[in-house]
């Protein structure tokens, strides 16, 4: 596929105005993607765990849909923590799940029940994962460092050029910028966490799984709020 550079210049512009609106980030993402989703896609299928994945037509949705069962996983495990996540932020699965569909254009991209349209899914879910995992929060910076991270384990063209348009704009040595390059260090360094069996290992430790997935501990920084994102649940 080609890339769409006007499209996400433009996307880049209306995300610079309003920062939390997720499905311009999708949509700059989306235009420079290119094949590398494609790429992605077939290391997946090639690979033990993402073939089993395919055959069973999983649905990490499902579970990241479902509070209550996200809130009834015991205590410190990523599942809980995702429950924390979405409790504490105010969001949601299915909030994502609009968004994205809304960027794609009335979900045609996500709506199909081949494998492809299924990876698409689970990597989409698999973002709220990214950010339990790593530790880095929905603020601004947390967010850039989230998708450099995932730039580095999913080397998606769409989600690089995000990433380093943000560098661009906030500086190499600027706070953004040190979470930036580190959130994409530790994507390089970890193991390869796109076909894992998150539905098995949702129960789990989450500071275990830090450790033994490569992920490295929860990072320290000054989050920054953007003016329109909601106040933190108590």
């Amino acid at each position: 596929m080609p890339y769409r550079l006007a499209e996400a210049r433009l996307a880049m512009e209306a995300l610079a105005a309003d920062p939390d609106d997720t499905a311009q980030a999708i949509r700059a993402i989306g235009a420079m993607s290119g094949r590398s989703p494609e790429r992605c896609f077939k290391r997946f299928a090639r690979s033990e765990r993402g073939a089993r994945i395919l055959r069973e037509k999983r649905e990490l949705y499902d579970i990241l849909s479902d509070i209550d069962r996200l809130g009834a996983m015991p205590e410190g495990s990523l599942g809980r923590g995702i429950w924390t996540f979405y409790t504490t932020e105010q969001i949601s699965a299915q909030g994502l799940k609009g968004a994205s569909e809304a960027a794609a254009g009335e979900g045609a991209f996500f709506s199909g029940d081949d494998d492809r349209t299924r990876f698409g899914r689970r990597l989409r879910e698999l973002h709220d994962v990214f950010h339990v995992l790593t530790g880095y929060g929905r603020d601004m910076r947390g967010e850039i460092a989230c998708l450099a991270f995932t730039f580095a384990q999913t080397q998606n063209t769409g989600i690089g050029y995000v990433t380093l348009r943000v560098l661009r704009g906030a500086g190499w040595r600027s706070e953004m910028g040190r979470l930036v390059r580190q959130g994409f260090w530790r994507g390089r360094r970890a193991q390869w966490l796109v076909d894992q069996d998150w539905e098995a290992l949702l129960p789990l430790p989450l500071e275990q799984l830090r450790e033994d997935l490569g992920v490295g501990p929860a990072p320290e920084y000054e989050a920054l709020r953007s003016p329109g994102a909601p106040a933190l649940a108590s």
